[in-house]
Protein backbone atom coordinates (compact mmCIF):
# COMPACT_ATOMS: atom_id res chain seq x y z
CA UNK A 1 0.00 0.00 0.00
CA UNK A 2 1.39 3.40 -0.94
CA UNK A 3 1.58 6.28 1.51
CA UNK A 4 -1.09 8.10 -0.48
CA UNK A 5 -3.45 5.10 -0.35
CA UNK A 6 -2.79 4.70 3.37
CA UNK A 7 -3.56 8.39 3.97
CA UNK A 8 -6.71 8.18 1.82
CA UNK A 9 -8.04 5.23 3.82
CA UNK A 10 -7.12 6.89 7.12
CA UNK A 11 -8.96 10.08 6.10
CA UNK A 12 -12.05 8.09 5.04
CA UNK A 13 -12.04 6.42 8.47
CA UNK A 14 -11.53 9.75 10.25
CA UNK A 15 -14.39 11.40 8.34
CA UNK A 16 -16.66 8.45 9.08
CA UNK A 17 -16.25 9.15 12.80
CA UNK A 18 -16.38 12.91 12.44
CA UNK A 19 -19.57 12.92 10.37
CA UNK A 20 -21.38 10.56 12.77
CA UNK A 21 -22.84 13.61 14.52
CA UNK A 22 -24.67 14.72 11.36
CA UNK A 23 -25.58 11.39 9.76
CA UNK A 24 -27.07 8.39 11.53
CA UNK A 25 -25.89 5.85 8.95
CA UNK A 26 -22.45 6.10 7.40
CA UNK A 27 -20.98 3.41 5.19
CA UNK A 28 -17.33 3.56 4.17
CA UNK A 29 -15.60 1.94 1.23
CA UNK A 30 -11.88 1.61 1.70
CA UNK A 31 -9.65 -1.03 0.17
CA UNK A 32 -12.62 -3.41 0.26
CA UNK A 33 -15.62 -2.18 -1.68
CA UNK A 34 -18.53 -3.47 0.40
CA UNK A 35 -21.15 -0.73 0.16
CA UNK A 36 -22.74 -0.06 -3.20
CA UNK A 37 -24.85 2.97 -4.14
CA UNK A 38 -26.63 2.77 -7.50
CA UNK A 39 -23.91 0.60 -9.01
CA UNK A 40 -20.98 2.65 -7.67
CA UNK A 41 -18.75 2.52 -4.61
CA UNK A 42 -18.14 6.04 -3.30
CA UNK A 43 -15.74 6.47 -0.38
CA UNK A 44 -18.56 7.40 2.01
CA UNK A 45 -22.32 6.97 1.81
CA UNK A 46 -24.14 9.33 4.19
CA UNK A 47 -27.72 8.51 5.17
CA UNK A 48 -30.41 9.39 7.68
CA UNK A 49 -33.45 7.22 8.39
CA UNK A 50 -32.63 4.86 5.53
CA UNK A 51 -32.39 7.59 2.90
CA UNK A 52 -29.03 8.42 1.30
CA UNK A 53 -28.51 12.16 1.67
CA UNK A 54 -25.02 12.48 0.20
CA UNK A 55 -22.03 10.58 -1.07
CA UNK A 56 -18.45 11.65 -0.53
CA UNK A 57 -15.25 11.14 -2.47
CA UNK A 58 -11.97 11.74 -0.66
CA UNK A 59 -9.21 12.89 -2.98
CA UNK A 60 -5.49 13.20 -2.50
CA UNK A 61 -3.18 15.38 -4.55
CA UNK A 62 -2.33 12.50 -6.87
CA UNK A 63 -5.93 11.44 -7.49
CA UNK A 64 -7.14 14.78 -8.85
CA UNK A 65 -7.10 14.21 -12.60
CA UNK A 66 -9.41 14.80 -15.58
CA UNK A 67 -10.17 11.06 -15.52
CA UNK A 68 -11.23 11.28 -11.88
CA UNK A 69 -13.40 14.29 -12.78
CA UNK A 70 -15.29 11.98 -15.15
CA UNK A 71 -15.99 9.73 -12.16
CA UNK A 72 -17.25 12.77 -10.24
CA UNK A 73 -19.63 13.46 -13.11
CA UNK A 74 -20.99 9.90 -12.92
CA UNK A 75 -21.38 10.10 -9.14
CA UNK A 76 -23.07 13.51 -9.30
CA UNK A 77 -25.79 11.99 -11.48
CA UNK A 78 -26.77 9.23 -9.03
CA UNK A 79 -29.45 11.18 -7.16
CA UNK A 80 -27.57 12.12 -3.98
CA UNK A 81 -25.46 15.19 -3.34
CA UNK A 82 -21.79 14.61 -4.14
CA UNK A 83 -19.25 16.07 -1.73
CA UNK A 84 -15.58 16.18 -2.69
CA UNK A 85 -13.03 16.31 0.12
CA UNK A 86 -9.77 17.67 -1.29
CA UNK A 87 -6.40 19.00 -0.13
CA UNK A 88 -6.83 22.72 0.48
CA UNK A 89 -4.02 23.77 -1.87
CA UNK A 90 -5.65 21.91 -4.81
CA UNK A 91 -8.87 23.95 -4.67
CA UNK A 92 -8.13 26.01 -7.84
CA UNK A 93 -7.35 22.87 -9.87
CA UNK A 94 -10.44 21.08 -8.58
CA UNK A 95 -12.69 24.06 -9.27
CA UNK A 96 -11.37 24.22 -12.84
CA UNK A 97 -12.17 20.52 -13.34
CA UNK A 98 -15.61 20.96 -11.77
CA UNK A 99 -16.39 23.84 -14.12
CA UNK A 100 -15.05 22.00 -17.17
CA UNK A 101 -17.31 19.02 -16.43
CA UNK A 102 -20.40 21.20 -15.81
CA UNK A 103 -20.66 20.21 -12.16
CA UNK A 104 -20.58 23.63 -10.50
CA UNK A 105 -24.09 23.41 -9.04
CA UNK A 106 -24.01 19.65 -8.47
CA UNK A 107 -21.11 19.12 -6.06
CA UNK A 108 -20.02 20.46 -2.71
CA UNK A 109 -16.32 20.88 -2.04
CA UNK A 110 -14.72 20.52 1.38
CA UNK A 111 -11.02 20.69 2.04
CA UNK A 112 -8.44 19.49 4.50
CA UNK A 113 -4.97 20.63 5.42
CA UNK A 114 -2.26 18.79 7.29
CA UNK A 115 -0.04 20.98 9.46
CA UNK A 116 2.96 19.71 11.36
CA UNK A 117 4.59 22.09 13.82
CA UNK A 118 7.81 21.34 15.61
Amino acid sequence: MTKEAFFHDWLVSYLQGRLARDYKEIKANGAEQKHEFNGHYPDLILANQGMVVAIMEVETEGSITPEQAERWKELAGLGAKLILMIPNHTRPKVMDLVLQKGLAGKVGVGSYEITIKM
